[in-house]
């Protein structure tokens, strides 16, 4: 169960969230500047509440009443940002193996396969397309064995029949590995394929 119970503010904008989540695959949607991003940085770490909690099960990442507040690397929370954040002096290896931790759940040879990277590993970061590096950071988050994955529009830059093909994997991690997954995308299809809840924000609320 993912328990989100924040208010965080930006200047005029206020994110209030009050959602309790059992798993599986979420969606947010929503228009730009609804509160989607920003959602997920402060489960992630990275923008902090002003007030409220944030759990995973019984693991609470932040509170302010009780004065925790993890740093992001001590969160166990696998991140695809939009800008994928992949380090350039790194090659592809580098980068996926960068982060992994111990009682990871999965190897390097079957999530190369998966998202068809095997001719990918030793080539450099500025050499890739921005669909590749999407799947770079996508494998990245993934080695790192996240108790909760966050993918902000993580296939935008893959062409439709790779994307065809990386949406099952991605049902295969909530299946078979179990990790709970929050989704943002602006793509209906997507969200039909993958989400088994969507959460609707406008203005920093939830109205569906």
């Amino acid at each position: 169960m993912i328990h989100l119970d924040f208010t965080l503010q930006q200047g005029p904008f206020v994110l209030e969230l009050h959602e309790h989540l059992p798993g599986g695959i979420t969606a947010l949607f929503g228009p730009s500047g609804s509160g989607k991003t920003t959602t997920l940085d402060a489960i992630a770490g990275l923008r902090r509440p002003a007030a409220g909690s944030i759990a995973i099960g019984d693991r609470v990442l932040f509170d302010t009443r009780r004065l925790i507040d993890l740093p992001a690397h001590a969160r166990h929370i696998g991140y695809v940002p939009q800008d994928t954040a992949l380090f350039p002096h790194m090659n592809v290896r580098r980068n996926v193996l960068y982060g992994r931790r111990p009682g990871q759940k999965l190897e390097l040879r079957p999530v190369v396969q998966m998202l068809e990277m095997g001719d990918l590993l030793d080539r450099r970061v500025p050499d890739l397309s921005g669909g590749e590096r999407q799947r770079v950071a996508l494998a990245r988050a993934l080695m790192s064995a996240p108790d909760l994955l966050l993918l902000d529009e993580p296939l935008a830059a893959v062409d439709v029949e790779r994307r065809r093909r990386i949406l099952p994997y991605l049902l295969r991690v909530r299946d078979d590995l179990g990790v709970p997954v929050i989704y943002v995308s602006h793509d209906r299809a997507e969200l039909g394929q993958l989400a088994d809840r969507v959460i609707v924000l406008d203005d920093g609320h939830a109205i569906g």
